[in-house]
This record gives C-alpha cells, sequence and structure tokens, in this order.
C-alpha cells in the first residue's frame, strides 16, 4: 500500500521512510517510530492501517537499511545502542513531520518499544507535534523528564514487562500529574510488545482496545 521514500532532514542532509498515504487531500498525518527491530514489515503494517483510518502515515528508517530478525535479539540490542537517539529525534523523526506538514495541517507521532522513549522525546523536543502515542516505550529520565512533555501524550503499557517496568511507568506518570500535563496511560494485562502481531507476545484483544483508543486519541487532536 505505501512506498519507500527520501526526506530531508532539518540539517539538509535525507533521510529515508515508509510512506502510505490516506488518498485525500490535506489529511492529518502520523509519524510511526520503529522497534528495536528497524523499519520491518510489521511497521510498515501500521502505517497502512493509519492510512486507512485517514492519515498519512511515515515511518522513518533509523537503522538507514538495517532490519535484524525477530530471533536475534543481542544484534538488536547492539543496533539500538549504537543509535543518536537525539539526532534521531530532532534529525529524522523531526524531518519526517516536516515533510508530512507540507500537505498535512497537523501531525502526531506514534512509537513502540525503542520508538515509543523516541516518540515521549520527540513529545520534549519536536515543535512540530499536536500529539504522542508512545506504546511500551519510555526515555531514561536524564534525557527527558515528564515535565518537559509539551504536547497531549497518551501511553499504552504492558504489566508484565522487563524493558518498561510498572514502576518506571508509575514514576513518569507520577511526574506527568506533577507538572500538571495534559495525559492518559493505560495498562494492559499483556506483554511487552503485544501490539506486534508477528511475534508470540501478541494480544489481540489488548492489541484492538489499544488501536481503538489510539484511533479516539488522534481524532480528538489531530481533527
Amino acid at each position: 500500500m505505501g512506498t519507500r521514500i527520501r526526506f530531508t532532514r532539518p540539517d539538509g542532509k535525507e533521510a529515508e521512510g515508509y510512506l502510505s498515504l490516506a488518498g485525500k487531500a490535506n489529511a492529518p498525518g502520523v509519524v510511526v517510530v520503529q522497534e528495536w527491530w528497524g523499519l520491518q514489515d510489521q511497521i510498515k503494517g501500521l502505517c497502512d492501517r493509519f492510512a486507512l483510518l485517514g492519515y498519512d502515515a511515515l515511518a522513518p528508517d533509523l537503522y538507514a537499511g538495517t532490519v535484524i530478525p525477530y530471533h536475534d535479539s543481542d544484534a538488536a540490542l547492539r543496533e539500538m545502542q549504537s543509535l543518536n537517539f537525539l539526532d534521531a529525534c530532532d534529525q529524522v523523526v523531526r524531518g519526517a513531520a516536516l515533510f508530512l506538514l507540507k500537505s498535512s495541517p497537523k501531525v502526531a507521532v506514534a512509537g513502540f518499544c525503542m520508538g515509543g522513549a523516541v516518540a515521549c522525546l520527540a513529545a520534549c523536543r519536536v515543535p512540530e507535534f499536536s500529539a504522542a502515542v508512545p506504546f511500551y516505550g519510555l526515555p531514561p529520565d536524564a534525557v527527558a523528564k515528564p515535565a518537559d512533555v509539551k504536547i497531549p501524550l497518551q501511553g499504552h503499557f504492558a504489566n508484565s514487562d522487563d524493558f518498561v517496568t510498572p514502576e518506571n511507568v508509575d514514576a513518569f506518570e507520577a511526574g506527568l500529574k506533577a507538572a500538571a500535563k495534559s495525559f492518559e496511560f493505560y495498562r494492559y494485562d499483556a506483554s511487552h510488545a503485544f501490539m506486534n502481531e508477528q511475534r508470540t507476545v501478541h494480544d489481540r484483544h489488548c492489541a484492538e482496545l489499544a488501536w481503538e483508543r489510539t484511533s479516539a486519541f488522534l481524532k480528538k487532536h489531530l481533527w
């Protein structure tokens, strides 16, 4: 449904990503940020699903073409650890937002796993976004604090998660409340990456519920 494109970063360099269009003029946009596996087919499929909801969706390729197979967590960890998160946020993700804003009136960011942390980071650092939806991902407090969030935030988290633990989520939520931020957090009796239908941790009921909530949230803030 979509296609691979090139777009320009704020610093003038080129980046690439997967673009899926809603097929109508002036559609709002969603920047979709990948998991630590890279820009694989499941993330492309999420772009297609956003397009069916009426959004132009662009997933920037943060790994410049590298895609990690699901069985190789060690390689995914190495790739994630080599990523410059601030550059990815300020240049690649922001560049994707600027690309969409050429034809979209408003743009949101949604991220999954590692991309959830990047989405939160973008909610603090990228002025072009109108809303953010992180899925089971939060940035380290040293990089972005809850008080730094500048746009409405909807978070989706798993109760069985060794990467973003319930304690991590509680602490970030408390910080958002203390700073009087606009947000809503949802917790699911599922495992990390429950939205990914290509993996055994996928939970259909939780994924469908999270998608419904995401759809309603984006409709509220982008239309």
